[in-house]
């Protein structure tokens, strides 16, 4: 039995809930990541003992799945999207958008199908887009394809955010930090290309550069659909 389908038990003295301990455990992640929730620390955030926890959340797993659901709520559309591009490029930006918000998302990305309502919604959303467009399969394909390249540039700038945090230096205080030491492999000759990256190459924000992809991109998966048949 999942914890989708795991009945709560009666309320204790202290009022508890899975909505108030995904509530708590979402307010920790933020504060401090995913290493920061565990089920002792939700428990002390609630007031409540430990093993009260336990009858509503078996894992800290079981734990991190509602949490996730919790901000697909955030992702999921207000209204059906008016065509397949729409779909994903609203599933793209407001992933972007709620990873910005929960720094912890990225590292729950892509690690397994959400199983949640709020996931099953956003899936329901995302898919009823290709009706009448492509089959079920290209969908997926198409789906997958696209969430591969927004999961992968929001875990890049989540990397950089890091970073900066970690080191206390901003993008131009590191390339500033590194110059010198660029400045002389350029001088090799070895890196023409490189080099014309750093002489010539615009200077992107990460917005631009995630919408530009992703533009690159949705014109690819429009290559490969096709109405099914019968449409």
């Amino acid at each position: 039995m999942t914890v989708w389908d795991r009945p709560e038990p009666p309320i204790q003295p202290v009022p508890l809930d899975r909505e108030r301990i995904v509530a708590a455990a979402l307010a920790l992640a933020d504060e401090g990541g995913l290493a920061a929730v565990s089920l002792r620390k939700v428990a002390a955030r609630l007031d409540a003992g430990p093993m009260r926890l336990y009858r509503y959340i078996s894992t800290k797993e079981e734990l991190f799945d509602l949490m996730v659901d919790a901000v697909q709520a955030e992702i999921r559309p207000e209204e059906q999207p008016g065509d397949w591009r729409e779909a994903l490029r609203g599933l793209a930006h407001r992933t972007r958008r709620a990873a910005l918000r929960h720094e912890w998302l990225a590292d729950l990305l892509g690690d397994r199908p959400a199983m949640g309502p709020n996931g099953l919604a956003v899936a329901e959303a995302t898919l009823s887009a290709f009706d009448d467009v492509a089959d079920i399969d290209t969908a997926m394909r198409a789906v997958e394809t696209v969430s591969a390249y927004f999961i992968g540039a929001i875990r890049r700038e989540t990397a950089h955010v890091r970073a900066e945090r970690a080191s206390g230096l901003s993008k131009h205080d590191w390339q500033r930090a590194s110059g010198p030491h660029l400045t002389d492999m350029l001088a090799t000759g070895r890196f023409p290309a490189v080099s014309r990256v750093v002489h010539d190459g615009a200077d992107v924000d990460a917005e631009t550069s995630f919408a530009t992809g992703l533009d690159w991109i949705l014109d690819a998966v429009a290559t490969k659909l096709t109405p099914p048949p019968g449409a």
